[in-house]
């Protein structure tokens, strides 16, 4: 049985292969997180016969230590706080702010840079398959989830290669649906189950966007 991937693109094929009873219908619509969700993400949407798009998630790090998630702001201006992070370290309401404002200017630029003049996407009723490499924390997905529950889809499917047995189960409480490959015992980071996680660039983003329909 399967318990890595050769890079991204074999993932989302993989990815796809669960996701086939979404295919070829008018109300499913593919959003990746970028950067490293897109190259996934484009072979769901190819499989499925479904227009792709992308929806920017920024995670919130720890001043010193940004590998850390103290939480995550979405498009819309969402966001959501690992409270326990913020207690723990007693990080101070500056502190937050200088980051969230750090990350909403890096925000906008991905999405000015991804999308341009074309605007986003309607999801009114739409089924919305939310698409990334992995989880690890889950505070990019949940701010995501939080934000596209304010545009009104009929549903939100979290489709991911990778994430640990308990971060599905989180997410299962509040995604309509999780779809996930591999769920390895002893999961630390989603690196650990690519022999290829090379950093996907703004340039193979725009390419691959611009290889299957918009929303």
């Amino acid at each position: 049985m399967m318990n890595r991937f050769m890079n991204r693109a074999q993932a989302g094929t993989m990815l796809a292969a669960k996701l086939k009873s979404y295919a070829n219908r008018q109300d499913v619509i593919v959003l990746a997180l970028p950067r490293g969700g897109v190259p996934v993400a484009f072979e769901v949407a190819l499989t499925l016969n479904a227009p792709l798009d992308v929806f920017i998630v920024r995670k919130l790090g720890v001043p010193g230590h940004e590998e850390l998630a103290m939480g995550a702001i979405a498009m819309g201006g969402s966001i959501v706080y690992n409270e326990q992070i913020v207690r723990d370290l007693h990080l101070s309401e500056n502190t937050i702010k200088h980051v969230i404002q750090f990350e909403q200017d890096e925000l906008t630029r991905r999405e000015k840079s991804y999308r341009g003049n074309r605007p986003f996407p309607d999801l009114y009723n739409k089924t919305v398959i939310l698409v990334d490499d992995g989880i690890a924390t889950g505070a990019t997905i949940k701010a995501a989830i939080k934000a596209l529950r304010q545009l009104k889809p009929a549903s939100v499917v979290v489709a991911v290669p990778v994430a640990s047995h308990d971060i599905v189960t989180i997410m299962e409480q509040l995604a309509d649906k999780v779809i996930c490959v591999l769920q390895p015992e002893n999961f630390y980071a989603v690196g650990q189950v690519y022999d290829d996680f090379a950093q996907t660039t703004d340039h193979e983003v725009h390419e691959l966007l611009n290889r299957v329909p918009k929303g």
